[in-house]
């Protein structure tokens, strides 16, 4: 594996997970409850179980190095085209063409001034002309670095995109419901339903109603009326 894939595969990883998961072996060994753990804070879970599972195919797969086609890297859990493009850019050097929402900052602040509803297939082509073929990964880097100092410096230009959307408040949501339920497995490791409730003070039909869709999504698993990490 080459040095830079692993920032790209966990960039929210900070130096310690880093150290916990230095490779693909090991973090394909390693307990959903560990990676979930360490992930705590970092954004979506669902990201942390489709790292393991990315691991896992890698490893048993392609004798533990990670593909650089886009193509087949579409085919990983919780990679699509524009995740798999940027992978292939960062970690391998290739001139691939793709999107996040820096990048998306940057070329609506530059060259749509006086316009709304702008979509992504109308900046791909800018990407692609302006792109340093020679240094894809730099030339990203310093995109996104852009795009971070425009959001802060003037009013965002994503919201004239045709693909922003506001994100609904965490408080309260079934997100922060589900990510307390995993902090709390994390830590212990069988909990009842009601013990559940009682830690997190959470009305028992919206614990069950995150419990149920955790079982379904292979977070979590019941025995005997107890809940632990998968």
């Amino acid at each position: 594996m080459e040095d830079d894939v692993r920032p790209i595969l966990y960039p929210c990883f900070g130096d310690y997970a880093s150290k916990v998961f230095p490779d693909f072996p090991s973090l394909a060994r390693s307990p959903l409850r560990l990676i979930l753990r360490e992930w705590q804070g970092m954004g979506y879970n669902r990201r942390a179980i489709a790292l393991k599972r990315i691991a896992q195919r890698v490893m048993k797969e392609f004798h533990g190095n990670l593909p650089a086609s886009v193509e087949t890297l579409t085919t990983f859990p919780g990679i699509g085209r524009a995740t798999a493009s940027a992978i292939t850019a960062f970690a391998f050097h290739e001139p691939t063409v793709f999107i996040e929402t820096n990048i998306r900052r940057v070329f609506i602040h530059c060259f749509f001034h006086d316009k709304s509803n702008i979509k992504d297939t109308e900046i791909l082509p800018l990407v692609e002309k302006t792109l340093d073929t020679s240094n894809p990964r730099e030339w990203y880097y310093a995109l996104m670095d852009y795009g971070v100092m425009l959001k802060q410096k003037y009013e965002n230009p994503n919201r004239r995109s045709a693909h922003y959307q506001r994100q609904s408040p965490f408080q309260g949501s079934n997100r922060q419901v589900r990510g307390t339920i995993l902090k709390v497995l994390t830590r212990e490791s069988c909990v009842s339903e009601p013990e559940i409730v009682q830690k997190l003070q959470i009305i028992p039909e919206k614990v069950k109603k995150n419990l149920n869709q955790l079982l379904k999504e292979g977070f979590i698993k019941r025995r005997r009326g107890k809940y632990t990490i998968a």
